[in-house]
C-alpha cells in the first residue's frame, strides 16, 4: 500500500480513562469488526486482563476508514496504563507516529498521564489530545480543557471532546488523526528491515513476531535473518490484526502486521531485533529499545520440585512475550530448585505469576519481594545484590547504595497533609507541589471552587514504595489520588542484612535488607510469628533475630514435657531425681545434635506478613 495512506498511531492515557473502550468505538465505525463480533474492552483478548478491567500487553490492529474519497490504513495499538507496564507504552510509541491522548472528563490529568505525555515526546510524536467521557454527569469539561491548556499547552481548538461508550465525537477523531498524524518515512525500494516490537510463541508457527516494516518488503515463504544473533528462518506467514490474525501476501514499507517464524527457540527472535532477508539483506540493524532493568526481584518455587523444568520452559515462552521479565536459576534449602525473577513492579510480579499458573498449569510459592542494591566493596569494586544471603559481612563492604523513584502524585487539596505525612514516613525528599490550574488554587483563601487538584512530586526510596505504598495512597485520599514513579538513580543508605536463627542456625529463606532503625522493628515482628508457627520440640527451640553477631530479638519455643514420675507412685525422692536429672541431660543432648525443621506453612506465612 502506499505509504502516504497509512497511519500509525496509539493510544496513551492513565489507567481506566476508556483506552479500551474508545478503540471498540473505532472498530466499530471503520467496519473492522460486525455487530455479532463485537464485545467490550475487544482488544483485550487475555481472560486476566477483562476479569482485573485492566489492559496488560499492548494490542495492535489494522482498520480502513474512507475519507475525502482515499482509503486510509489506519494501525492502532492500544497500550497498559499502569505503571508498571510503562515498557509496554514505550514499546509501542517506537512502532508510531501519533498518539491519542485520553484524559477522563470527570478526572482532570493524573500521574500516568503527565508520564505517557513526556514518554509520547521523547519519541516525537504527534499528540492529540482527547477529552472522553463527556456524557457523564460528573464530568467537567471547561475544567478539564484549561488543565491541558496550563499542563501541556493545548488551545481548546485543538482538543476533541468524544463519549468513547456512546461514540459522540468518535468520527471527527478519526478524521483528525488522518488530518493530524503524518505519514510513516518508508523507503521500499531498500533491503528489509523490519523492527520486532512485540512477539508471542505459537504451537504450530513458532515464534510470531510482531513488525514494523520500515524498509522493503517481506513476503511469506521468504528466508530471513535476526540481526542480533544471525539465526536464519523461513517464514511460514505474514499478515496483519483485525484484530484476529489474518493472513496477508506481503508487508511493505511503512506497514504493522506479523511475521511466523517457525522458530522453536525462544531467544532467537527477541523484541527490538530486527528482520531482513537472508540474500541481499541490510547491514546496519534498527536502533531497537533500551533494555529496562527490573527493579524488584522475588523467588518463584514450584510447589512440587518435579515441575522444575515445566517452569523454566514456561519462563522461557513468557520472556518472549514479556520482555520486561528476567531469571535465573537459584536453590533454596527450605523451598528447593527455583528461580529468581526480576520485575518491573508488584503488579507485574502478581500478573507473571498469575500467567504462569493459569496459561501453563502450573503451582507456584512466590517469596518477599525485594530490591537490587549496590554494594561498594573495600577492595574498590562495585556488586549488585539482590538477595539478602549475599549481602557481605559488615567489615568486607565499604557503603551499600540503594535505588531511589522520583514520584509523582497528584490529589484532591484536602488529602495534601496525608499524603505529606506517608511520603514522611517512607523516608521521602519532597522536591515541589504545584496546583494544575491556576483557577483552583484561589481556594485556601475560600473562594468557592470545586477540589483542588495538586501534583506533589519527591524523591523516595524504592523499598519504601514496595510493599503497600500505593494502597495507602488511595486509602488515605479515598481513591482519588494517583501515583507514577520513574527511576532516579542510586543513593547511600544505612541498610543492614537482617538473619533468622532457629536453634541458633540461621535459616537463608527468612533472611532480609532493612534500614538499620526499622531492624528491630521487624526483628521483633519475624520472631514472634515464628514462634507462633514452628510445632513444639522435645527441647526448648530458641528463635532469634540478628542483626552480624548481635542479637536483636529473641523468642523461644518451649519444649513439650514428658511426664517421666507418671508411673512413680511412691519410694524414695531419689529415684525421681534420678529419672529427671536423666530427661534433662537427655534434652541437653538432643539440643546438640537435633534439627528443627521451619514447615512450610510457617515459611510462607512469615514471608506474607507485613515488613
Amino acid at each position: 500500500m502506499d505509504a502516504a495512506l497509512i497511519r500509525n498511531f496509539c493510544i496513551i492515557a492513565h489507567i481506566d480513562h476508556g483506552k479500551s473502550t474508545l478503540a471498540d468505538r473505532m472498530l466499530e465505525l471503520t467496519g473492522a469488526l460486525s455487530s455479532r463480533q463485537m464485545r467490550e474492552q475487544v482488544l483485550d483478548s487475555m481472560d486476566l486482563e477483562r476479569e482485573r478491567g485492566i489492559t496488560i500487553k499492548a494490542q495492535a490492529v489494522r482498520m480502513g476508514l474512507q475519507h475525502d474519497g482515499r482509503l486510509y490504513e489506519l494501525n492502532l495499538i492500544d497500550t497498559p496504563g499502569h505503571v508498571d507496564f510503562s515498557y509496554e507504552v514505550s514499546r509501542s510509541l517506537a512502532a508510531c507516529e501519533g498518539a491519542l491522548l485520553v484524559v477522563d472528563a470527570t478526572q482532570g490529568i493524573q500521574a500516568q498521564t503527565l508520564a505517557n505525555v513526556y514518554l509520547a515526546l521523547e519519541h516525537d510524536l504527534t499528540i492529540i489530545p482527547v477529552l472522553n467521557k463527556i456524557d457523564l454527569p460528573a464530568a467537567d469539561v471547561p475544567r478539564s480543557l484549561d488543565e491541558l491548556r496550563q499542563v501541556f499547552g493545548f488551545e481548546a481548538d485543538e482538543v476533541i471532546s468524544v463519549s468513547a461508550k456512546q461514540g459522540d465525537g468518535v468520527p471527527g477523531l478519526l478524521a483528525a488523526v488522518v488530518e493530524r498524524v503524518p505519514p510513516p518515512a518508508a523507503h521500499p525500494e531498500r533491503p528489509l528491515r523490519a523492527l520486532i516490537f512485540d512477539s508471542k510463541y505459537d504451537s504450530y508457527k513458532g515464534v510470531v513476531a510482531y513488525v514494523r516494516v520500515v524498509d522493503g518488503e517481506v513476503r511469506g515463504a521468504e528466508r530471513v535473518r535476526m540481526m542480533q544473533k544471525g539465526t536464519l528462518a523461513d517464514v511460514l506467514e505474514v499478515g496483519v490484526f483485525r484484530p484476529a490474525m489474518a493472513k496477508v501476501g506481503s508487508l511493505t514499507a511503512g506497514e504493522v502486521g506479523y511475521v511466523a517464524t517457525g522458530l522453536k527457540s525462544v531467544g532467537e527472535a527477541r523484541v527490538g531485533d530486527t528482520i531482513t532477508l537472508a540474500r541481499a539483506g541490510a547491514v546496519d540493524p534498527l536502533p531497537g529499545y533500551g533494555a529496562r532493568k527490573p527493579m524488584v526481584f522475588a523467588g518463584l518455587y514450584p510447589s512440587e520440585g518435579s515441575e522444575f523444568h515445566e517452569l523454566r520452559e514456561a519462563l522461557e515462552r513468557l520472556q518472549l512475550n514479556d520482555a520486561a521479565l528476567a531469571f535465573e536459576p537459584e536453590n533454596s534449602p527450605a523451598l528447593g530448585p527455583g528461580f529468581r525473577c526480576g520485575f518491573l513492579g508488584l503488579l507485574h510480579m502478581e500478573i507473571v505469576q498469575e500467567r504462569l499458573e493459569r496459561e501453563y498449569g502450573l503451582e507456584l510459592v512466590a517469596t518477599a519481594p525485594s530490591v537490587a542494591y549496590r554494594v561498594m566493596l573495600q577492595d574498590g569494586s562495585e556488586i549488585e545484590v539482590s538477595r539478602p544471603t549475599d549481602m557481605p559481612a559488615g567489615g568486607g563492604r565499604e557503603q551499600i547504595l540503594e535505588p531511589w523513584l522520583s514520584v509523582s502524585i497528584v490529589t484532591p487539596s484536602r488529602f495534601v497533609g496525608g499524603m505529606m505525612e506517608l511520603v514522611n514516613s517512607r523516608r521521602g525528599l519532597f522536591k515541589r507541589t504545584e496546583y494544575l490550574d491556576t483557577a483552583t488554587a484561589a481556594s485556601d483563601t475560600g473562594m468557592p471552587s470545586g477540589d483542588p487538584r495538586v501534583l506533589i512530586e519527591a524523591h523516595m526510596p524504592l523499598a519504601e514504595v514496595l510493599v503497600d505504598f500505593y494502597d495507602q495512597v488511595k486509602t488515605r485520599s479515598r481513591g482519588y489520588a494517583s501515583l507514577d514513579y520513574a527511576f532516579d538513580g542510586y543513593r547511600q543508605a544505612d541498610l543492614v542484612r537482617l538473619d533468622v536463627l532457629v536453634n541458633e542456625t540461621a535459616v537463608d529463606a527468612l533472611s532480609l535488607i532493612t534500614h538499620r532503625e526499622a531492624a528491630h522493628r521487624q526483628g521483633r515482628g519475624l520472631v514472634v510469628k515464628l514462634r507462633s508457627l514452628i510445632p513444639r520440640q522435645m527441647f526448648d527451640v530458641p528463635i532469634q533475630a540478628a542483626v552480624g553477631s548481635r542479637v536483636i530479638a529473641r523468642e523461644t519455643v518451649k519444649a513439650q514435657r514428658k511426664n517421666v514420675l507418671a508411673k512413680c507412685y511412691g519410694g524414695d525422692v531419689t529415684r525421681k531425681r534420678k529419672l529427671l536429672e536423666k530427661q534433662a541431660e537427655g534434652k541437653k543432648r538432643m539440643k546438640r545434635v537435633g534439627n528443627v525443621d521451619v514447615p512450610q506453612e510457617a515459611f510462607l506465612a512469615v514471608l506474607r506478613m507485613e515488613r
